[in-house]
């Protein structure tokens, strides 16, 4: 897997005008964006899944052309093929379980299926068969947490983007956690985009670590897997 991504862009927020000017590339399939809130974490990833438009810019994923400003390429969220998982799950709160997983393999608003083979292996791999018929207020915040990974992935995505995936969890599931997603990372085979500002999640999942400040990539560190604890606290304790 490569990630080009290349993009600059204005935000405003209230009346303060963020200028957002963001370039790496990355071949690793585990790759961490690590930076304070604010530092326009989300908004890189929320671009390279198509739900944001750069000003200028090209976004591109293995030799596929995602977004490009001056040859006018801006392709629909849909037709992308990347699996997003919110930080706080944005499961849909008037659908099952079951339903949650089909949506995304509907070709209108009404034609998925919540009883189709494929929604039914989801939910048996991803340990929600007894909960299939119940509603994500009826869940734990680990088991709505699956419920968004086995919707991102149902479709087979490129690539995956988890947004500080692990902040809505209680500090005793974190660590059990980080352990199941680098487990499903290896049995789905799909390179993962983690934005986090917890040093302890990108101890566990980069492979490539991109540091953000201010709207700008700081440094770019791939990490050693022989010395991957003492080169992170190193890295990490310059900022």
């Amino acid at each position: 897997m490569k990630l080009d991504v290349q993009m600059r862009m204005s935000l405003k927020a209230e009346d303060r005008l963020f200028q957002f000017d963001v370039a790496f590339q990355s071949a690793k399939n585990l790759i961490v964006i690590f930076g304070p809130s604010g530092a326009g974490k989300s908004v890189t990833i929320q671009a390279i899944a198509g739900l944001i438009k750069p000003e200028q810019g090209r976004i591109v994923l293995d030799g596929r052309t995602l977004f490009d400003s001056n040859a006018g390429v801006n392709l629909a969220a849909r037709e992308r093929n990347v699996g997003y998982v919110f930080q706080d799950y944005a499961l849909f709160p008037h659908l099952t379980v079951a339903q949650n997983l089909a949506f995304p393999l509907q070709r209108s608003l009404r034609d998925g299926d919540a009883g189709s083979a494929l929604v039914q292996e989801f939910l048996a791999k991803f340990d929600l068969a007894d909960l299939r018929a119940s509603y994500p207020r009826q869940l734990s915040g680990g088991q709505r947490q699956r419920v968004a990974l086995a919707r991102a992935l149902i479709r087979k995505p490129d690539i995956l983007l988890l947004d500080e995936p692990l902040a809505a969890l209680d500090p005793v599931l974190r660590g059990k956690t980080r352990g199941e997603l680098l487990k499903l990372q290896q049995s789905f085979d799909v390179p993962m985009v983690v934005i986090t500002h917890d040093p302890a999640d990108v101890e566990a999942f980069a492979e490539d670590l991109i540091v953000f400040d201010n709207g700008k990539v700081a440094r770019q560190i791939s990490v050693d897997a022989t010395r991957r604890a003492s080169q992170i606290r190193e890295v990490l304790a310059l900022d």
